[in-house]
């Protein structure tokens, strides 16, 4: 099983950057066929419109004037979001995008998604729609004449005149569209109510489902932030169907222990880092003296998340014969386990 996963810069302009979490380094990507990759856009950066082969879900990691345009497949209708800070944005397959940092401070967004039909397992391909690495700049300038009935000096104006990538600025003298102030394609997971608040106020939970969100079972993904506070310990959760979860360190540094059948990692975690946890592995979580926020995707709409501790958990229910049996200890030794199982919180206060 791999360790903390770091990202390698795929683009860098003076507009702002894209990182990526490379499946040649990190071989678990590709082999669980997820994927993820970082943007930074500063002040007035665009991103062209282009579309991936990947759906994922994009989390705001700063930033509160960001733009973004969706065009859905057999619409010819653009939306227009507004993003800020905690913004849970999905991109489902076949949606087209743009990005644009309309604010005065740096807009960043992680993007965590499957990568089950990429071209490249556990990479996200981009197809661009514009600029010199437009998909139209592939074909030759005669049929891209004829497609649009366009002269030899339209051709090359419509080809050529961006001479920009990926990531570039806008001009104050340009403007885009204005977003509404709401949107139902946008939810603020950071707002949203937690799961469950936990005592001493250590730490909160929040999933974010299809029944929360509509719009994100269109991605086939299911969003979890949690955010422990200093020294605050998360009980160990696992899958009970045979999905990956993917964790990006949005902030803050921790331990982050995952165990399986046959192997199992403890590792030091650090903000901008990602790490996988295999289909079925439990994993557990303990916040530094900064404390420790995580986003997370699992790559299905409605996962069945375990408790090992807490009134739901799989050891509160179990019967008192089996758990002493299985434990090997005495009735009375059981009973305290169970009063402390059951009355665990999933996210506790360290004694340290």
């Amino acid at each position: 099983m791999e360790q903390p996963m770091n990202p390698k810069p795929f683009t860098e302009v003076e507009a702002g950057s894209y990182h990526k979490w490379l499946p040649s380094e990190y071989p678990l990507l590709a082999h669980n066929k997820v994927a993820a990759g970082r943007l930074l856009l500063r002040p007035r950066g665009f991103v062209v419109p282009h579309y991936a082969d990947c759906s994922k879900v994009g989390y705001v990691l700063q930033g509160e004037n960001g733009v973004a345009g969706l065009v859905f497949p057999s619409k010819s209708d653009e939306v227009v979001v507004n993003l800020k800070k905690g913004d849970l944005i999905p991109v489902p397959n076949g949606v087209s995008s743009w990005w644009f940092n309309d604010g005065d401070s740096d807009l960043e967004i992680i993007f965590l998604g499957e990568s089950k039909n990429a071209h490249v397992p556990g990479d996200i391909s981009y197809f661009v729609l514009s600029g010199i690495l437009s998909l139209l700049n592939g074909f030759s300038p005669e049929y891209v004449g004829e497609t649009y009935s366009l002269n030899g000096e339209e051709t090359t104006q419509f080809l050529k005149s961006q001479s920009n990538a990926l990531i570039f600025s806008i001009q104050q003298t340009q403007s885009l569209p204005k977003p509404p102030k709401y949107s139902k394609f946008v939810y603020n997971i950071d707002a949203a109510a937690p799961d469950g608040r936990v005592k001493g106020g250590a730490g909160a939970v929040t999933t974010v489902t299809e029944s929360k969100f509509p719009f994100i079972g269109q991605s086939g993904l299911t969003a979890i932030l949690e955010k422990l506070d200093a020294n605050a310990v998360r009980s160990p959760v696992y899958v009970a169907e045979p999905y990956d979860q993917l964790i990006y360190v949005a902030k803050g540094r921790g331990k982050i222990q995952i165990v399986g059948f046959s192997s199992k990692i403890d590792a030091e975690v650090k903000m901008g880092q990602l790490i996988l946890v295999p289909k079925f592995f439990a994993v557990g979580k303990i916040a530094g003296e900064d404390g420790l926020e995580c986003i997370s995707i699992i790559t299905a709409t409605h996962p069945v998340v375990e408790e090992l501790a807490g009134k739901t958990s799989v050891l509160e229910a179990l019967s008192p014969e089996v758990f002493q049996v299985s434990f090997n200890v005495t009735a009375e030794f059981e009973k305290l386990l169970r009063s402390k199982i059951t009355n665990a919180s999933p996210v506790i206060r360290s004694s340290d």
